[in-house]
C-alpha cells in the first residue's frame, strides 16, 4: 500500500480507498471511489497537507469532489480539484466561509493535538479554509454515475444545514460524514447545528436498504450495519425523553454517542 508521511491510505476494495489523517486528533477520513468513467472523492481532509498528491498516485480518472458538509476538516484540499460539489444549502458557506466559527477557533482546532511531524508547508498561524464557487449543487435524491457505480445523495441535515450522506448502491457502502461515527460524540450543539434535524437524519439513514458497511468521516473504518438498529432505538429514546434540544448533553448508546 502507498506510504506517505502525513496521510494513511487503506484499500477498502479494488476500487475504493480511505485516505486518513490519523496523526491529528480528529482522525479524519476522506474516501476515493473509482468508477469506469470517473472517480468520486468524498471530502478532502484538513488541509494540513495536499491530498492531490495521494489521489494522483491512485488514479488517472477525472475526479468529482463530493462534499459531505462545509466544515474546515472536510474541505482542506478542495482548492486542488477543478470539480467540486456541495449541497445547495451550504453553497454560501463554500463561497463566503463557514458561518459561526471564527478563523482563530478554526486555526486552533486544526493545529492542536497533532502526534506526527507536520509538513513544512503548513503554518497554523496563516491557515485559512478553502473558499470558492462549487461546480454544481446537490439536492436530496440526486444520483451520480461513475460508469459502473451508482452513488445516491441523501440530504441529512443536523450537524450542518447542507450535510449529506452518500450511498454507494453498487457496493452497499454508506458514507455518513459527521452524521454517524463511533468512539467520540456526534456533534449537534453549535449554533449552526439542529438537534431535531440530526435525529430526523439518523432515522432517515436507518431506512436505506442493502447497507453492507458504514464509513463515517472520523474514528473507525467500516462499521457493521447492525449499528443502524441501535440508531433506531436511540431515536425513539431521545424523542420519548424530550432530549432532542440544545443543552441536554452527551447521550451514550451502544456503539455511538450524541452531544446536544
Amino acid at each position: 500500500m502507498l506510504k506517505d508521511d502525513w496521510f494513511t491510505v487503506r484499500q477498502i476494495d479494488d476500487n475504493t480507498y480511505a485516505i486518513s489523517e490519523l496523526g491529528h486528533w480528529e482522525k479524519v477520513h476522506s474516501f476515493l471511489l473509482l468508477g469506469e468513467t470517473k472517480a468520486a472523492l468524498i471530502d478532502t481532509g484538513l488541509g494540513i497537507d495536499n491530498m492531490k498528491r495521494i489521489t494522483d498516485q491512485l488514479t488517472t480518472l477525472p475526479i468529482d469532489v463530493l462534499t459531505t458538509h462545509v466544515h474546515s476538516d472536510h474541505i482542506g484540499s478542495h482548492g486542488e480539484y477543478p470539480r467540486i460539489f456541495v449541497h445547495e444549502y451550504e453553497e454560501s458557506w463554500l463561497i463566503n466561509g463557514i458561518v459561526g466559527l471564527s478563523i482563530d477557533q478554526i486555526r486552533a482546532n486544526t493545529a492542536r493535538d497533532i502526534t506526527i511531524p507536520i509538513p513544512k508547508s503548513f503554518n497554523p498561524d496563516t491557515y485559512t479554509p478553502f473558499t470558492g464557487k462549487p461546480t454544481g449543487l446537490f439536492k436530496d435524491g440526486d444520483i451520480l454515475d461513475l460508469g459502473n457505480r451508482k452513488l445516491i445523495i441523501y440530504h441529512t441535515p443536523g450537524h450542518s444545514p447542507g450535510h449529506i450522506c452518500i450511498f454507494d448502491e453498487t457496493k452497499g457502502y454508506l458514507f455518513t460524514g459527521d452524521l454517524l461515527y463511533d468512539e467520540t460524540p456526534i456533534y449537534a450543539f453549535y449554533p449552526t447545528t439542529d438537534p431535531v434535524d440530526l435525529v430526523n437524519s439518523l432515522e432517515k439513514i436507518t431506512t436505506i436498504p442493502n447497507v453492507n458497511l458504514i464509513y463515517g468521516s472520523h474514528n473507525s473504518l467500516g462499521i457493521k450495519p447492525d449499528i443502524l438498529n441501535e440508531v433506531q432505538k436511540a431515536v425513539i429514546y431521545l424523542r420519548e425523553n424530550d432530549l432532542v434540544k440544545f443543552g441536554t448533553g452527551i447521550h451514550q448508546f451502544k456503539g455511538f454517542s450524541v452531544r446536544f
